[in-house]
């Protein structure tokens, strides 16, 4: 069973961003956004990921890299193939993932939401342990911020549809809010 403490998941490895902004005091958190990340694009393991999110990222390593020069990103956390879960920014801060972003007419995603990636391509499947992180840290974030509800999952190219496409069509939406749904039901009873 996860669990959140201090704005931190226990079970995560942390590493702390310097890409993040203190919340709102008045802000609830109402929105959970699934990305996908691969650096370079379609090759999975190593620190590069990591390393974009702390700032680190050698823009000389890849010829890819250089469109990465002076970005300044990150992701509350990072789901690897493998399922192993890596936080960046405390959930009760803003890591900056969303960009220019607007879920039901409201703008600036980040304000209020909480981002994850999953290491992968939108043409590439995720894995089974990929899936089951997921849900089992999506159902942490929906108990620990009863304000995201199952409407208010959503994906990257949800809320900036003309710049993104992410998770990609890969993602079976379907197949993890069936088990959203039965892992939350099971938890109830």
């Amino acid at each position: 069973m996860l669990s959140i403490s201090s704005g931190w998941l226990a079970q995560a490895e942390h590493l702390p961003s310097p890409f993040f902004s203190p919340r709102e005091l008045d802000e609830e958190i109402s929105l959970l956004v699934v990305h996908n990340i691969s650096l370079p694009a379609g090759k999975f393991g190593g620190n590069y990921i990591s390393d974009l999110f702390l700032g680190q990222l050698d823009c000389n390593a890849h010829v890819s890299f250089n469109d990465l020069r002076g970005v300044e990103v990150s992701a509350h956390c990072l789901i690897r193939r493998d399922g192993r879960v890596i936080q960046y920014v405390a959930f009760t801060d803003k890591a900056w993932h969303a960009g220019v972003s607007s879920f039901k007419k409201r703008d600036r995603c980040n304000d209020y939401s909480i981002g994850i990636e999953l290491e992968g391509t939108d043409d590439i499947c995720y894995t089974a342990k990929q899936y089951q992180q997921l849900i089992s840290l999506t159902l942490c974030l929906q108990d620990q911020f009863p304000a995201i509800i199952m409407d208010n999952v959503v994906g990257h190219c949800d809320i900036a549809p003309v710049r993104k496409t992410d998770p990609g069509s890969v993602f079976d939406w379907q197949y993890f809010r069936q088990c959203l749904t039965e892992q939350a039901t099971r938890n109830n009873t």
